[in-house]
């Protein structure tokens, strides 16, 4: 399934309310800021980001949140129940100083998104 454009977290009111009031999960590298809002959006709004400062070039920026697109994209669907209204708002944010292996960086997102699921299901 692909990672279309309803899902991107574009607006800068929702992103300066995801700041202002959302919660945030850490699993070293990655930082998770959510917000649970009620209303009839069915698919979560995400964002990833990673630090100018610690990555000076965009080609290395551009290929972290590439990587972790693609592992959200593929283990949403454990995330979040088709039949159920996810009005998430998401961003992941990537903490570290420098690029990790992919391996990693999947395992440490998969233990965030368990967060996640486990702090959605209580909602």
């Amino acid at each position: 399934m692909n990672f279309n454009r309803a899902e991107h977290l574009k607006s800068k009111k929702n992103i300066d309310l995801l700041f202002a009031k959302g919660k945030g999960i850490s699993s070293n590298p990655i930082r998770i800021v959510y917000y649970y809002e009620e209303n009839e959006r069915i698919l979560p709004q995400v964002m990833f980001s990673v630090s100018k400062k610690n990555f000076k070039k965009a080609v290395d920026r551009n290929r972290i949140k590439r990587q972790m697109r693609e592992i959200y994209r593929l283990n949403r669907d454990r995330l979040f129940l088709p039949d159920r209204k996810n009005s998430f708002l998401l961003a992941f944010i990537f903490t570290a100083k420098e690029k990790i292996p992919y391996n990693i960086l999947e395992k440490k997102l998969n233990l965030a998104l368990e967060r996640l699921k486990a702090i959605s299901v209580q909602d």
